[in-house]
């Protein structure tokens, strides 16, 4: 025993969720699940334990991620574990377990818990949770449309419009053959240059330059290279064309980008925040067209993409879009002490019959300091309740914001407040 008392703060690159930041966090959600659902995609969940060999095997994550980025032990029965650090893994091996019993193509979404260990940064914890949606199944370019336009949606969902944010789209298999075109054949030289591109963004110009032509062992095609990567001619890229024929223009061509993970084989993509403040990609993904065939049988295309909760909060309260009262019930009912606060809940459960939330206040404090901790709360209405209002059955419901009141029975005071 020591007199040493434990910490309050949770492990390091971890959070709590006190109320206001698990309504902000349920808020997140539901408008990820609404959105999601209402392009005709089902919901799925898995356990946040996978095997180890799942994220060592080829194809499934580069090795910096498996050797140093993954919470992974060994169980009681000397099993290799790992807490899954992303979930396309996942749905890949549901997909390719349930493949004869599932009708194509399939869209399947999930919000799964993550794990990482890295160092924690704006943006970046060692554990959050993370919007994925999926397409099996689908080879044609609309299903990437289709997958790039619910990204889109989901920003427009939240109160953004386009000047706030811009999708940028590649290719692999287009890039692959351009590198071909250029004489780069090598499977080591394509994928040393792919890995340095994601760093793009993140690096000097000199230093790119440098470090590709140490790459290629050639300035005359590093510098070719350094071109080809910095054109934004769209060329005839049919998922760029498809986002536009839908009415999305903040769409362009980014040469630069590769997105961190080897299983990509096509289409790939993020959205990054156009906001000074927080320039930083927000959402990416891509096309998969062989990552159910770690599990045997032929390879079913996928195209899906992951956009975490925390970069999603970032870019809500950079653009100032939490604005909305989404932490609290719309009523607050006020007792004048505490004689009252049984009455007051009979008042509540009344209200929240006709489907409204309501919180009743039964502190001793004072009236006034009731209605400044409403206030506080981002509460909509207070009714302040007396013995007067009990034996008149006549209610009054000021509004918080406007100041602006109304006044009747129950009844009358549902009709308006459900109606406003």
């Amino acid at each position: 025993m020591t007199d040493k008392h434990l910490s309050t703060q949770p492990y390091k690159g971890v959070r709590d969720f006190y109320p206001d930041d698990m309504a902000i966090q349920q808020y997140l959600f539901d408008v990820w699940a609404q959105t999601a659902e209402s392009f005709g995609y089902e919901r799925v969940e898995a356990s946040v334990l996978e095997p180890a060999a799942l994220y060592k095997a080829k194809g499934a994550e580069n090795e910096e991620m498996v050797n140093e980025q993954t919470y992974t032990f060994t169980d009681r029965g000397k099993r290799e574990v790992t807490l899954r650090p992303e979930m396309t893994p996942t749905v890949a091996r549901m997909i390719a377990g349930r493949r004869q019993e599932l009708s194509f193509p399939v869209r399947w979404y999930s919000i799964p818990n993550l794990f990482r260990y890295e160092r924690a940064q704006r943006g970046r914890l060692r554990e959050h949770w993370q919007l994925n949606c999926d397409i099996f199944g689908a080879t044609d370019f609309t299903a990437d449309v289709e997958l790039i336009a619910l990204a889109h949606q989901i920003f427009l969902n939240f109160g953004a419009d386009e000047s706030m944010f811009e999708i940028l789209i590649n290719n692999r298999h287009t890039m692959r053959q351009a590198y071909e075109l250029l004489g780069i054949t090598d499977e080591a030289t394509v994928t040393a240059i792919t890995r340095l591109n994601d760093r793009k963004d993140k690096i000097e110009a000199a230093t790119y330059e440098a470090e590709l032509t140490k790459i290629v062992q050639d300035q005359k095609l590093a510098t070719e290279i350094t071109a080809m990567i910095e054109s934004d001619d769209p060329g005839d890229n049919q998922v760029v064309a498809g986002l536009k024929e839908l009415g999305i223009t903040n769409v362009r061509i980014d040469r630069s980008l590769a997105r961190g993970f080897d299983y990509y084989t096509g289409t790939i993509f993020e959205v990054k925040d156009t906001h000074p403040d927080n320039r930083r990609s927000l959402l990416g993904g891509g096309r998969y067209d062989n990552l159910t065939a770690l599990f045997g049988g032929e390879p079913i295309s996928g195209i899906g993409f992951g956009f975490g909760d925390v970069t999603m909060r970032d870019f809500l309260e950079t653009h100032n879009l939490l604005t909305a009262n989404i932490t609290s019930p719309v009523l607050a009912i006020l007792p004048m002490d505490r004689t009252l606060n049984l009455e007051g809940q009979k008042l509540a459960q009344n209200f929240r019959a006709a489907g409204l939330s309501v919180a009743t206040d039964i502190s001793e404090r004072k009236v006034g300091k009731k209605i400044s901790t409403a206030a506080e709360a981002l509460i909509e209405y207070v009714l302040v309740l007396g013995s007067d209002e009990i034996t008149a059955s006549s209610y009054t419901v000021k509004n918080l914001t406007t100041g602006e009141e109304m006044s009747g029975t129950v009844e009358e005071l549902i009709s308006q407040l459900t109606a406003s």
